[in-house]
């Protein structure tokens, strides 16, 4: 086999990954292990942050069937690269492990999964054994999942449950009697453990990884060098402060892993019944589950330990965890083909597709509904991480990546100041050669460049902006466990929002109704619960057109159906369990209003009395039940009245299809206005149907009707107004965000139309923009996957379709500036089925739709981070705020995601919100946007520093000196320190401007602005450097100099000779050093304040009262030690004394330094707000984000977008790059 093989596994997939097969090398391993010991260790250092590396320089490369190692690469744009241990499963040990046994369920001891082979037999694993020695299965893990040699393919693959390629047919006929003992052990010993397991590390192992970064390993080295050098006191304070950012990392690190350990481990071991093959019952433990194990459900409920199907009973779940919506869902077992008049015997099983059927890991399940002697029975379908929470759990403990320009830049720049420190280097070593310095002298000197060069307090320095937002960000109830994401907040230019708890509150309010008599409207009325109604069939449809269901007495169900049964006040009574035993299948619920609202209860004298001559009861059962179906849009039941021989039929759901399942004489003339007048106002509205049914039909046809026979010839009874209320901040937060120039798009799981209406009432489609629906079909019966374009608004508003085309069709309007370009007039929304189809079969199209989709409805979780992935494929800065935990994929994908509950979601959420509000959204923002300034202004400001204390350094190193022990650390605590931790402590600006930060380090005007503040400090710390020389009093300075003679200060003189015990070994006592260690003080000041910045993203600097405080107290000590020195001071920082009128001088040079420094960064500032937009729009500049350049590009596109009515479908032939056509249908 070709040893330079390379496959894909997970091709197709999210997660796929280029795979290479290495073996271990005797002679490459020595080769390291020399190179390692030749290093001091760094070589193995090298090779822990390069795993790629570690693999080639130890390995072979080997055919990926027999080798050891295998090396794992990323496809997506991050390129990473991981490796696996390749280990042995053996099953030799295995009872159940003889050929004969085995040879239905393996390939070559290669697993992988329980589908079925065409001809319908049923093989636990793949195809027959090659060699019936052959008893071991190779395998690796990677996060968390196992990939099985699969000799079929010729590669590995993970191995599957019954989730894939399992017919429904065979679920019945070949699973459902569950697995023998024998056969739950193999499977057992395949798929291992049914457990999510979070590990939480130990201390000592995060430790080693936190300590293992780049950073700390220079740092130390740093330190160790300055204690060579006897340089002790700033070693220390660089040591004092890495352990404390290692400590305070270590902390919230270690927080994050408990706290997802024990939102998994809720449900991790419990004990269930399974059922065997000859009908015993076993209790195991729910960590010994494997896929085909007949799972009995109990009866007061569980919470699920895997992902399963139903196969007998119903079950009420409430299924939160999953779908952030808090409202018990009916699960009924899966519909048997065989049995079924439908014939879909063919139909494959999916989880997705038959989730009202499936049983998710996480789920609670609130009780179970049963028939006499039967149990609630579910197959199970997945286990581990494997399940939909597994998946989950496995997308917050191994997030993608999040690339973002100011690291990548910082690096870029690091890797500058590295070249730097490299000529200063080689020059130390020449001119100490040169010179003829010692040799222990030479390496700690030009090693010691490398340390000022690259200083090493720049992460505690970066980190400190971040830390000072942190805690402003908790004062307004905002925490944050990724701190590093602050920034990236900063740069945010898109917010996408769930809409229920989000946007809105809660469920729906009933606003009121409008009946329907003789085929007209009767006049809106708000309360339903009144004596007139009560025995109308509007309110008895309302009565029992629902799905609610009584758990531990309390009523729940849908918050829609709950808030309806709410407002007419009745009482439901469920049967009993004996009661449900005399009708096998059937399982009564009883509707009655209470006593008060009947006219029994009314005053004696009442006229209208003989009315109603109602029985002592007035009780409605309910027959059958048609749940809701979100593809009909409708629900029905079939419900009698106590005493009346014939039964009544009931159906609710979207106007539009129950008035076209209604007679067409009793929808009013004026249905589509009223209705639109609704609508537009921002109503949920819902319509009721009735009709009488035959006589004929007895209670047990009605179990077995189907259900277009019910749902036909209806009377049409009118209209229920619902009303989402908006959250009240809704409105005023967007409009903030709009105003920012940050797009808005909601993602949620609730119905389009709901959704469509609430983006219109919040602000986020204005009243005169165009909405248009994207209905994506999939390829169907030969036919290619096709998109149907409707315009939301024009479908209702215009009769004639000419007048559709007219009118309809959104304005492009041209813009000033390309930031403006997403404010154009037009919006698409669509569904999660409509955004998968598109996903897959109109690959061209997403970027486009990108570009102004504003409503994402009925979205799945993993839809979601889909989502925001593809919104970051066309450059944008993504922000997620969301509620639930099926939110919490895209909320740790999202550059910075926001969770408004403390629950699940939090876990993966970098940001939790106290307050369930969205305006922690632009709070966040300006936190972020100030937090990157802030680095900005101190990266700037280290690099100075750095360049100053170089050139300072390099300067004194020509003449053999440098600066004393003291001078550095006046310089590196008391200066820079200070400074870098009062500069950031600037508060975040009041309101979010249009404006935004730049994203990167490398950009024209920060470039220049660096680049003229070296040059400018260069210049005067070289002007004083050679002009003291020029001197007339300068000599090269001894102990017994005496230039202070000129200025009579000769008791200085003396008391300064008296303690000159020692000679100056090093050469520091000169008045360069005295020259150019005053000017390079001030020169740290200067830049400090030149880039302190405040307005449009930070307060003013001078409101920064511990900055102001901090400089004006540097500068006047340096000044008083520069212009009136104190001996013993001048003692202690090596200073020599030079003569009062060489001290005036250097203070003018500084004052002119100071001035030429503000000034040009200033006009630096004005260049950039003036000259920059005007250099761009004269060179046309193609914009670097995606979607500003794609905003160009639609602009001048006649056929974008869409017209209404028309279809595009996608190309069949071609389907690598998911080409499309667009056809209009006449």
């Amino acid at each position: 086999m070709d040893k330079e093989e390379r496959k894909i596994i997970n091709q197709g997939q999210e997660d796929e990954m280029e795979i290479y097969g290495y073996n271990l090398s005797r002679w490459k391993l020595a080769i390291v292990s020399l190179g390692v010991i030749c290093t001091g260790g760094f070589l193995l250092l090298l090779l822990y942050w390069m795993p790629e590396w570690r693999v080639k320089a130890t390995c072979v490369r080997a055919a990926i069937k027999d080798c050891d190692v295998v090396l794992l690469r990323t496809t997506d744009e991050f390129k990473m690269w991981f490796c696996a241990k390749i280990r042995v499963l053996s099953l030799e040990t295995h009872p159940i492990s003889s050929p004969k046994s085995m040879s239905n369920k393996l390939s070559n001891g290669h697993a992988v999964c329980l589908t079925e082979n065409p001809t319908g037999e049923n093989r636990h694993g793949i195809s027959k054994y090659s060699q019936a020695e052959s008893q071991q299965i190779r395998y690796f893990t990677h996060h968390s999942v196992k990939y099985f040699w699969n000799d079929t393919i010729h590669n590995f693959d993970f191995l599957k449950g019954l989730d894939e390629g399992v017919s429904c047919t065979s679920i019945y006929e070949k699973h459902s009697a569950g697995l023998t003992k024998g056969m739950h052990a193999y499977r057992k010993l395949l798929y291992g453990v049914n457990e999510i397991a979070v590990k939480v590390p130990s201390v000592f192992k995060l430790l080693i990884k936190e300590v293992l970064n780049p950073f700390y390993i220079f740092q130390l080295f740093s330190v160790i060098l300055w204690s060579t050098d006897e340089y002790y006191y700033y070693a220390l304070a660089i040591v004092v402060m890495s352990i404390v950012s290692i400590v305070s990392s270590l902390y919230s690190i270690r927080k994050q892993y408990v706290m997802l350990h024990d939102m998994v481990a809720t449900h991790s071991t419990v004990r269930v019944s399974v059922c065997r093959v000859n009908e015993e019952i076993e209790e195991i433990f729910s960590t010994d589950l494997v896929p085909g194990d007949v799972m009995v459900i109990p009866l007061n409920g569980t919470i699920m330990p895997c992902d399963a199907v139903l196969i007998n009973g119903t079950c009420i779940v409430n299924e939160s965890m999953l779908t952030g919506e808090s409202v018990p869902v009916t699960k009924t077992n899966l519909p048997n083909p065989s049995v079924d008049v439908k014939g879909i015997g063919d139909e494959l099983y999916n989880p997705e597709t038959h989730k009202r059927h499936t049983l998710f890991c996480g789920t609670t399940v609130i009780q179970t509904r049963f028939y006499t002697g039967e149990l609630v029975k579910a197959i199970v379908v997945r286990t581990g991480f494997s399940t939909s929470k597994g998946q989950l759990v496995r997308s917050i403990l191994y997030p993608k990546p999040t690339d973002f320009k100011l690291y990548r830049d910082a690096y870029l720049f690091l890797l500058c100041l590295v070249a730097v420190a490299g000529i200063g280097f080689i020059y130390t070593i020449i001119n100490s050669i040169l010179n003829e310095v010692q040799v222990g002298v030479i390496i700690i000197e030009s090693l010691d460049i490398i340390t000022i060069t690259v200083p090493p307090a720049l992460p505690a320095a970066m980190t400190a902006g971040i830390v000072y937002a942190q805690r402003r960000l908790k004062k307004i109830g905002i925490f944050c466990i990724s701190p590093q994401r602050i920034n990236i907040c900063g740069q945010l230019n898109l917010v996408c929002f769930d809409k229920t708890g989000t946007l809105t509150e809660d469920g729906l309010d009933l606003w009121g109704i409008q009946r329907v008599e003789n085929a007209r409207f009767l006049s809106p009325e708000e309360n339903v619960c009144n004596e007139m109604l009560v025995k109308s069939q509007f309110v008895a449809c309302l009565a029992t057109c629902h799905s609610l269901t009584k758990i531990e007495g309390v009523l729940s169900g849908d918050p829609l159906d709950l808030k309806m049964f709410e407002a007419i006040g009745w009482i439901l009574e469920e049967a009993t369990e004996e009661e449900t035993a005399l009708h096998n299948r059937i399982m009564p619920t009883v509707v009655r209003p209470p006593k008060q609202l009947l006219p029994e209860s009314t005053p004696a004298g009442n006229q209208e009395m003989e009315l109603f001559e109602l029985p002592a009861i007035y009780e409605i059962g309910i027959v059958r039940q048609f749940p809701f179906s979100s593809a009909l849009q409708r629900m029905s039941v079939v419900a009698r009245v106590l005493g009346d021989k014939k039964m009544d039929a009931y159906m609710k759901g979207a106007p539009e299809v129950i008035a076209s399942l209604c007679k067409p004489e009793t929808v009013p003339v004026d249905f589509q206005n009223v209705l639109e007048d609704f609508t537009k106002q921002g109503f949920r509205v819902i319509a009721l149907a009735h009709r009488k049914l035959e006589s004929k039909l007895t209670w047990h046809k009605v179990q077995n009707i189907s259900r277009d026979a019910i749902e036909n010839n209806m009377d049409f009874m009118g209209l229920i107004i619902m009303q989402n209320k908006l959250k009240q901040e809704t409105p005023a937060v967007l409009e903030d965000l709009h105003k920012a120039n940050i797009r808005t798009v909601m993602v949620t799981g609730d119905n389009m139309l709901t959704a469509v209406s609430v983006a219109r009432d919040c602000g986020m489609i204005l009243p005169q923009d165009k909405v248009i629906i994207a209905e994506a079909l999939p390829p169907k019966d030969g036919k290619v996957a096709k998109i149907n374009w409707h315009y939301a608004d024009s479908l209702t508003q215009c009769s004639h379709p000419s007048a559709i085309a007219s009118e309809a069709t959104p304005v492009k309007l041209v813009h000033d500036s390309l930031e403006d370009l997403q404010m154009t007039r037009y919006h698409f929304a669509m569904n999660g089925k409509s955004f998968s189809v598109i996903l897959e079969h109109f690959q061209d199209l997403v970027p486009k739709l990108m570009l102004h989709g504003t409503v994402f409805a009925r979205m799945a979780p993993d839809q979601k981070t889909q989502l925001i992935e593809a919104l970051q494929n066309v450059d944008y800065f993504v922000g997620m705020c969301g509620d639930g935990a099926n939110d919490c994929g895209a909320l740790k994908r999202a550059h910075g995601g926001i969770s408004l509950s403390e629950l699940e979601a939090s876990v993966a959420s970098p940001f939790t919100s106290k307050t369930p509000s969205i305006s922690c959204v632009p709070n966040l923002i300006r936190e972020g946007r100030a937090a990157l300034i802030t680095s900005f202004c101190v990266f700037k400001f280290m690099a100075l520093y750095s360049i100053i204390q170089y050139f300072s350094v390099t300067l004194l190193y020509s003449i053999l000196s440098n600066l004393g022990d003291f001078q550095f650390l006046f310089i590196d605590l008391a200066i820079i320190l200070v400074v870098v931790f009062t500069m950031s402590l600037n508060p975040a600006w009041k309101e979010l401007v249009a404006q935004r930060p730049p994203s990167g380090l490398i950009s024209g005007a920060l470039l220049f602005s660096v680049l003229s503040q070296i040059i400018i400090c260069i210049g005067f710390q070289s002007l004083g450097f050679f002009w003291v020389k020029q001197q007339p009093w300068y000599e090269v300075w001894h102990p017994k100099s005496d230039a202070c003679n000129a200025t009579g200060n000769l008791l200085w003189n003396s008391s300064h000779l008296d303690n000159e015990t020692e000679l100056d070994e090093h050469n520091i006592q000169n008045y360069e050093n005295t020259t150019v260690f005053f000017i390079s003080s001030f020169q740290y000041l200067i830049v400090a304040i030149a880039f302190s910045k405040g307005k449009p993203f930070r307060q003013p600097c001078y409101k920064n009262y511990f900055f102001v405080f901090s400089v004006i107290f540097l500068y006047v000590f340096i000044l008083f030690i520069m212009l009136y020195p104190v001996a013993s001071v001048d003692q202690v920082l090596q200073i020599v004394c030079v003569p009062y009128q060489w001290r005036v001088t250097m203070l003018i040079i500084v004052l002119v330094n100071a001035f030429v420094s503000i000034t040009v960064e200033e006009s630096v500032d004005r260049w950039r707000k003036c000259c920059l937009p005007w250099a761009l729009s004269c060179g046309k500049k193609i914009p670097k984000a995606k979607y500003m350049y794609l905003a160009q590009e639609l602009l001048v596109d006649p056929e974008w977008p869409p017209k209404p009515q028309t279809t595009t479908e996608a190309k069949g032939l071609v389907k690598e790059n998911g080409s499309c056509q667009i056809i209009t249908i006449t």
